[in-house]
């Protein structure tokens, strides 16, 4: 790995960490267990510029960090964030592939697409994992019944929904003027 790489992951990492360990919080009004926070932004930029490799590395150091200083009301919390992160990532590098020699590297469409992507990749995934988990005990889930899964997992869609519509339209806006920075 070049010492570029290297250091974009731990500058990165660091942003990350910093900014999902700040005060900068927003609790979901319609479910005020649920936080907005901007710590992905770093993620999704360093992940348009340098790669899935470097998204994928900045997204498990992390997790790893959260789940040693801060993991949240359940032990496993940092794992289910993490899982959003990577499939919201995986949509976003499945349009890049497709669109990379078709259209403009950046520009309004290609962020659209990067987050009509991510969005949907990410509440579906996080969908199923959260009626797939939550039944179970903690520290994987909250021993919650069936109906109340049932009533949750559309809490879990709107707010996964709401934080890629934000996250990755300025992780794609930051990645552009980062480059632009970077080229001249």
């Amino acid at each position: 790995m070049k010492t570029k790489t290297v250091v974009a992951i731990v500058v990165f990492a660091a942003l990350a960490i910093a900014l999902n360990l700040s005060p900068f919080k927003i609790p979901a009004p319609y479910a005020p267990f649920l936080i907005y926070q901007i710590w992905e932004i770093p993620i999704v930029t360093a992940f348009l510029l340098y790669g899935a490799r470097v998204g994928f590395l900045i997204t498990v150091v992390n997790t790893l960090t959260l789940m040693a200083l801060y993991p949240g009301a359940l032990p496993t919390g940092p794992l289910y964030n993490c899982a959003a992160v990577l499939s919201m990532l995986l949509g976003v590098g499945m349009v890049k592939v497709l669109l990379e020699k078709r259209l403009p590297k950046h520009g309004v469409i290609v962020s659209a697409s990067f987050t009509a992507a991510g969005v949907a990749l990410r509440a579906g995934f996080m969908a199923l994992l959260n009626y797939a988990l939550l039944r179970f005990a903690p520290p994987v889930g909250y021993s919650l019944p069936e109906e109340a899964i049932v009533a949750m997992v559309p809490l879990v869609v709107l707010f996964n929904v709401t934080l890629a519509l934000y996250t990755i339209p300025i992780g794609c806006s930051v990645a552009r003027s980062v480059n632009l920075y970077i080229k001249s």
